[in-house]
């Protein structure tokens, strides 16, 4: 099974890169399945309905959130119809919506997708190793699904790591999202699952975390707010990660990160380019 996994889509420069290439990756691909993490896509803050939509559109079989995940107001509604749009499982009870989610992938398999964030310098929510323990129990690889992705949205890079080892062996993939910093340590961890610290963004890098510089670096030296964060408008880079899965044991054999387009050195999955 080939599973692409795309990190934060950030405002109109990161919506257009995902819809504009994702169709065509897909088909050089060969993908299986698709996860797109959109808690940003609406101007930086959010997702509404039409973007998510554009996002299915393009090719994503599911759509990830995270702490901006109801930012844009309209989300708390229309989150309870679109059932391949995903918040952190580990938000408190009654929170609309839901974490997880098992889905079909174009090869036949049952791919159960799972959205958590972190508490490290983050919102005080239920623990997530337990949420997550939890979840997986409930569906465990190969007797409940064929292949096990977690989106861990989270500031600091020793939760996530923490996070792979808990799960390694368990799950096919745990990947990190919320820096828009793509990480170096794409690799597949001792017991297969395949692991990412973050995925980085599709957006435009020439920015503060994919906003015009302007306004951030003023809060920086000023600390007083001159006006609202705009995502940055210039050319984009796609970036996230490709994992290869075992149909067998539904855990990974090769995995590389992707970036395409935009500012950043490119990369690719050489193992899936003919």
């Amino acid at each position: 099974m080939r599973l692409l996994f795309l990190g934060d889509v950030v405002g109109r420069a990161g919506r257009k890169a995902v819809v504009d290439g994702l169709p065509g990756l897909i088909q050089r691909y060969k993908l299986d399945f698709v996860v797109v993490n959109g808690e940003n896509a609406a101007g930086g803050f959010g997702i509404t309905e039409t973007i998510t939509q554009e996002l299915f559109d393009a090719g994503a079989d599911v759509v990830t959130l995270g702490n901006h995940a109801f930012d844009q107001r309209e989300a708390l509604v229309f989150i309870e119809r679109q059932d391949r749009l995903l918040r952190p499982l580990n938000y408190p009870k009654g929170t609309p919506g839901k974490g997880t989610g098992l889905f079909r992938a174009k090869n036949g398999a049952d791919v159960l997708v799972m959205n958590a964030m972190g508490r490290v310098f983050m919102h005080e929510l239920d623990c997530p190793f337990h949420a997550v323990e939890a979840a997986v129990t409930a569906c465990p690889l190969k007797s409940g699904a064929d292949a096990i992705v977690l989106d861990f949205h989270a500031e600091v890079t020793s939760e996530k790591q923490a996070m792979g080892v808990f799960l390694d062996g368990r799950v096919s993939l745990v990947v990190g999202t919320h820096t828009h910093a793509p990480t170096a340590d794409e690799r597949v961890l001792p017991h297969g699952t395949a692991f990412m610290s973050d995925a980085g963004m599709c957006g435009d890098y020439n920015s503060v975390l994919g906003m015009e510089p302007e306004e951030p670096v003023n809060r920086f030296l000023t600390r007083i707010p001159r006006g609202r964060f705009e995502p940055a408008m210039g050319p984009a880079t796609l970036a996230g990660i490709a994992v290869e899965i075992d149909d067998k044991s539904g855990l990974a054999t090769r995995t590389a990160a992707i970036r395409l387009g935009g500012v950043l050195s490119p990369a690719e999955p050489l193992f899936w380019v003919a």
